[in-house]
């Protein structure tokens, strides 16, 4: 079963998430940040990852704390859904139009985080979402998943679309990578024989 359920509470959030890798994309996500839901659904229907979240967090300051340790918990399911690896693909890239967006996305499930990030957004919010906080979810999703991830803004307008085609960039290259390579067999890919 390439699946794993954690949960993360601290004074400032309480957050459970479950994985399936192995799903169909099913979402179903309540964090206390409408935006932010919508971008979750998105990472879960486009990389056909099963994901269950839930989070309350100090919103009365801001969706600072939730957002990032809502990464953090995902990237720690991601991880240890991932087990040793064994038959994955590994590596994932997808480009992502969306209207005026083109947004590109490339991962490693290598073990050592990375986040290369040239996503320059247009607006300072997307409704009262920060949308600074979108580098902070895929810090901390690169950081606790032990994903080398590299995102870039090719050109776009509105920023969320920009956002949006992040999200979704990221989940088709996260399908990719985490797909069974049947050509693998149950081999680590690594010349290293771990990751």
């Amino acid at each position: 079963m390439r699946s794993a359920s954690i949960t993360r509470r601290t004074t400032e959030t309480d957050i459970t998430v479950m994985v399936d890798l192995d799903g169909t994309g099913t979402a179903e996500i309540a964090t206390g940040v409408g935006f932010f839901d919508h971008m979750l659904d998105q990472l879960a229907r486009h990389s056909l990852i099963d994901m269950h979240i839930r989070a309350s967090g100090d919103l009365h300051i801001d969706a600072h704390h939730t957002v990032e340790d809502t990464g953090i918990a995902l990237g720690q399911a991601l991880r240890e859904a991932l087990g040793d690896k064994r038959g994955i693909a590994r590596y994932g890239d997808a480009a992502l139009p969306m209207d005026d967006t083109l947004v590109t996305a490339a991962l490693d499930l290598s073990g050592r985080p990375w986040l290369g990030w040239n996503v320059p957004m247009t607006a300072a919010a997307i409704g009262t979402f920060d949308t600074e906080l979108v580098r902070e979810f895929f810090q901390a999703l690169t950081t606790h998943g032990g994903i080398t991830l590299h995102v870039d803004l090719v050109r776009g307008l509105n920023s969320h679309h920009i956002a949006e085609a992040s999200f979704k960039a990221v989940a088709r290259a996260l399908r990719q990578a985490a797909e069974p390579d049947p050509r693998k067999g149950h081999a680590v890919p690594s010349t290293k024989g771990t990751l």
